[in-house]
């Protein structure tokens, strides 16, 4: 693929992707209403907990959306990578929405759980509500799912974690209707609400970490430094491969550096350009860098270069 077939097709992922969060942005809008009328007129705690995790997940969904729009302008002499970071941003940002609702609802819970009393709870219309809360997710999940593909975006898979978590929630709630309709155990709605903070909590752990990986310039988790550093060394004409430096500027996005050492018979009959098109096409091909940069180097250069740093 070339560069230019590459950059069209990332801005044709980024416009479908702004697509999908649009639909499930109006999908959970539209709910997030139902849900909040709901928890008022029915008193459940789980149905408030679920409603502010679908707070959570439609500010989310408009993060990521204004995230992926920023990320999509080109880069200029002051962003020299582009804007694409912004989505990372937006990732942090859903990343600590989350963990607040978990807090949040996690007091409450415990709470109500302790004074049972305090709390009337209309069972019915919590179940009816909560069906249908289900079924939107289900469809926003539908919707979505495209966009979150191994080495997708990570705003994307944030606003999908999201609504996945707000699935699950659903799922407690209509669970904690049903135990209430039959047994008249009030409690049920307050260990829903916890339950829902404790599915909560791991996906915004594993969000913030994520984060916290490219902001920190870490290697790509799925990326072998030594095994990409091997695989150049099997290159005609090069010598030795040091000062290898692989992160992303967000995530599906790596970006590579090294020094090259190739022979002086390469060097001196002009092969260099040719190497540089092969190494790169080497990147692409194998570990999906597209963007890559090397300092070549003769042989008597690197004699002095400092080698420490592999």
């Amino acid at each position: 693929m070339s560069k230019n077939e590459g950059h069209n097709h990332d801005h044709a992922a980024g416009i479908t992707n702004r697509a999908r969060l649009v639909v499930a942005i109006a999908i959970v809008g539209v709910f997030l209403v139902v849900e909040v009328v709901g928890a008022v007129l029915s008193g459940s705690l789980a149905l408030l907990a679920d409603s502010g995790h679908m707070l959570s997940d439609l500010l989310g969904l408009v993060v990521a959306l204004v995230a992926l729009s920023i990320a999509a302008r080109p880069a200029t002499d002051r962003q020299t990578f582009g804007y694409q970071r912004a989505e990372v941003f937006g990732a942090l940002l859903n990343g600590v929405l989350l963990a607040g609702v978990a807090i949040f609802v996690a007091v409450e819970g415990i709470g109500r759980l302790f004074r049972p009393e305090s709390a009337e709870v209309l069972s019915a219309p919590m179940l009816v509500i909560a069906v249908v809360g289900l079924a939107a997710n289900v469809a926003s999940l539908l919707v979505l799912r495209g966009g979150v593909e191994k080495g997708g975006s990570i705003g994307m898979r944030g606003a999908y974690l999201e609504v996945l978590g707000d699935l699950f929630g659903s799922v407690a709630t209509i669970i904690a209707a049903v135990v209430i309709i039959t047994t008249g155990l009030v409690q049920a709605d307050a260990v829903a609400s916890l339950v829902i903070a404790a599915l909560i909590v791991p996906r915004a752990f594993s969000l913030l970490r994520d984060v916290f990986h490219v902001l920190s310039e870490s290697v790509p988790t799925h990326m072998n430094i030594e095994e990409i550093r091997q695989h150049l060394l099997g290159t005609p004409g090069v010598v030795d491969v040091h000062d290898v430096h692989v992160w992303a500027i967000t995530s599906g996005a790596p970006v590579f550096s090294a020094h090259i050492v190739v022979s002086k018979e390469l060097f001196e009959a002009g092969g260099v350009g040719a190497l540089l098109d092969e190494l790169s096409g080497c990147l692409t091909g194998h570990f999906d860098v597209e963007h890559s940069t090397f300092q070549i180097e003769p042989t008597e250069h690197a004699a002095h270069e400092d080698q420490l740093h592999r």
